[in-house]
């Protein structure tokens, strides 16, 4: 008896589209959610090399929270490419700045395999809104209530 394994090929790849709200969501919990969402890893026929995952709409970005004192204590490093260019910062100014949906996009590219072609393309497929509309609503997403999904998903105060 020869048994095959089933591989997926991307023109099979149906793509759906799901919206999560982020309010009041644990960052490091809904990061994970979203990454195996974008690879595709809830599907029954995941294939590691095929873009199969769905496409991922989140709003309420700037009102994620984190546990602990991570919030003020947690630091994020990069550098600038000159000597001595290293600069930090935290959850809360990034929150509290411009860009706040980079504390949750970096989580999630975090999560993803590290610099591919593959996962660059996946991270396209993730839109991230800071407000509670969206750009999406043509595509139809399905609503998924991550937050009830499990009482660790918020953070209890």
């Amino acid at each position: 008896m020869k048994s095959t394994t089933a591989s997926l090929k991307p023109a099979e790849v149906e793509k759906k589209w799901i919206h999560i709200d982020a309010e009041g969501v644990v960052v490091g919990r809904l990061a994970t959610f979203i990454a195996n969402r974008l690879r595709g890893k809830h599907r029954g026929d995941y294939t590691p090399h095929v873009d199969c995952g769905d496409y991922v709409v989140v709003t309420n970005v700037d009102k994620v929270v984190f546990t602990g004192k991570k919030n003020t204590d947690k630091v994020y490093y990069r550098h600038t490419g000159h000597p001595g260019g290293v600069k930090e910062t935290t959850p809360a100014k990034v929150l509290g700045g411009r860009f706040p949906e980079r504390v949750l996009e970096k989580a999630v590219e975090r999560m993803l395999p590290k610099e591919s072609p593959l996962a660059r393309k996946q991270m396209t497929h993730l839109r991230l809104f800071a407000g509670s509309q969206h750009d999406h609503e043509a595509q139809q997403p399905e609503t998924i209530d991550f937050k009830s999904a499990s009482p660790k998903n918020t953070r209890s105060v």
